[in-house]
């Protein structure tokens, strides 16, 4: 008699604890309210807390040379019906100087605001919330900080060949390569394989060597002289043991401990 009012007790006292836990106003412990409280979405906080952060480059000014013309053109009319795109151009950018001439696409986002007394031009954009955008502001303010150096100093690539019998000499004709263009000049390389290797020198870019173990690249385009002077690191980059290779401008390498077997 005793245990089967025992088993009727706990059954009881089982179904109640369910049923209270089921039902929803069922009530609480005051310490575990706030972990069940369900949050407004005005009081919902995102992962970063920190302030949006406006591009640094984008905002900062391009300062003109005297030589240095830079001139804002207007794109063609788009066609009725359309919808602007990051594609579309809303104005393009003609920077002429001394050395040469560049231009710029700019997006229709993008506003340039010039400064005649300062000499000097401001890049803005329509929203600087949209990511989008915010990547972009900074890419062609730096794009066109290196089109307005390129056509007034020119952009320069220094490469130094370390190593024993490396050399680098500048030829007018190259035995295993034709000429792309009239007038095209090889950079021939003799860094430890059993034949030169022979590179043609792009459109726009001046080569010269005044150290055989000195290569000096001259362009107005920084695109196409870093490019080229990764072409030509690209047949011996510098190794970490002993330090041999072909390193462009300032670059070194930290060497490491030979493995003793």
């Amino acid at each position: 008699m005793a245990a089967t009012i025992c088993r009727n007790g706990s059954s009881r006292a089982l179904r109640s604890v369910f049923s209270s836990s089921a039902s929803p106003d069922a009530a609480l412990p005051t310490f575990l309210l706030p972990a069940f409280a369900r949050p407004s979405p005005a009081q919902t906080s995102h992962f970063s807390t920190s302030s949006q952060c406006c591009s640094k480059i984008g905002r900062a000014p391009l300062s003109l040379p005297p030589e240095v013309t830079f001139t804002v053109m207007k794109a063609a009319p788009k066609r009725q019906g359309r919808n602007v795109s990051r594609q579309e151009p809303e104005a393009i950018v003609k920077i002429t100087g001394p050395r040469g001439h560049m231009s710029q696409v700019i997006p229709p986002y993008v506003t340039i605001l010039a400064d005649e007394e300062t000499k000097t031009r401001s890049l803005s954009i329509l929203d600087e919330q949209d990511k989008g955008q915010r990547t972009m502001w900074g890419t062609i303010r730096a794009d066109l900080q290196n089109h307005i150096l390129g056509v007034s100093e020119g952009h320069t690539a220094i490469l130094r060949l370390v190593g024993v019998g490396y050399r680098a000499t500048i030829e007018e004709k190259a035995i295993t390569r034709q000429p792309a263009y009239e007038g095209q000049k090889f950079v021939s390389l003799k860094v430890g394989y059993s034949h030169p290797i022979e590179l043609g020198v792009p459109r726009g870019v001046t080569a010269s060597t005044p150290q055989p173990t000195r290569i000096l690249l001259e362009g107005v385009q920084k695109e196409v002289v870093m490019q080229f002077a990764a072409e030509i690191r690209q047949w011996r980059k510098p190794e970490p043991y002993k330090g041999k290779g072909i390193f462009v401008n300032d670059e070194t390498i930290k060497l490491k401990a030979k493995k003793i077997k």
